[in-house]
């Protein structure tokens, strides 16, 4: 399992750059529930943390324990979301830079340079480096992961309380059988993403 660095973060203090934002989100794919951003700074000569990784990697428990450290540790911690509706009214890729402005936007001090996991988004607006797997690489955005993870998990599990036919609380919106046979009995909530083909036509699965 491959271990986050500080590598790109030490590089760019090496150069000058005090606010070195780490970004990702989480809730691209699932059928249910926004998407969430977070933002997360660290302050210069920071330790690694223990235990962080790709925050897929890790159990929740594992998750909730690094993500309060990430909070206590960090100079700069914010979190964005984009809901539903926004989801459906301008896609998921825009979406999902629109959580990562609110994030940004959020954080107690300016950014200097922001790294993002995965490929280049220009919709996000900003000036950013994009790392391929930097969710596993990179401390930063690794930490953002598990925060904007959390945060969500939190938010479908409570909204699973509400609609436990569609068991959000375990898959946390995500199409799994038991959620596409509860779409496919009961139809969709306020609470689902009608842009996506299952959730548009959920009589014809």
């Amino acid at each position: 399992m491959r271990t986050p660095t500080l590598e790109r973060e030490t590089a760019l203090w090496a150069e000058g750059c005090q606010a070195v934002v780490g970004l990702d989100e989480v809730g691209r794919g699932p059928l249910a529930g926004p998407v969430i951003a977070a933002a997360v700074v660290f302050p210069p000569g920071q330790l690694p943390i223990e235990g962080l990784r790709d925050s897929k990697q890790m159990t929740a428990s594992a998750r909730e324990r690094v993500a309060a450290e990430v909070w206590a540790q960090a100079v700069g911690c914010a979190v964005g979301a984009a809901s539903v509706r926004e989801i459906d009214r301008l896609n998921i890729r825009r979406a999902t830079a629109l959580a990562m402005r609110r994030a940004l936007a959020r954080l107690p001090l300016t950014p200097d340079y922001v790294l993002l996991d995965g490929q280049s988004l220009p919709e996000l607006h900003t000036s950013h480096e994009a790392i391929i797997g930097g969710d596993s690489g990179c401390q930063s955005i690794a930490a953002a992961s598990v925060v904007a993870k959390c945060v969500r998990d939190r938010l479908m599990t409570q909204l699973g309380h509400r609609y436990p036919e569609f068991r959000w609380q375990d898959n946390k919106g995500y199409a799994t059988r038991d959620h596409l046979a509860a779409l496919h009995r009961d139809g969709p909530t306020p609470h689902h993403r009608t842009s996506f083909a299952p959730v548009i036509q959920p009589r014809l699965l």
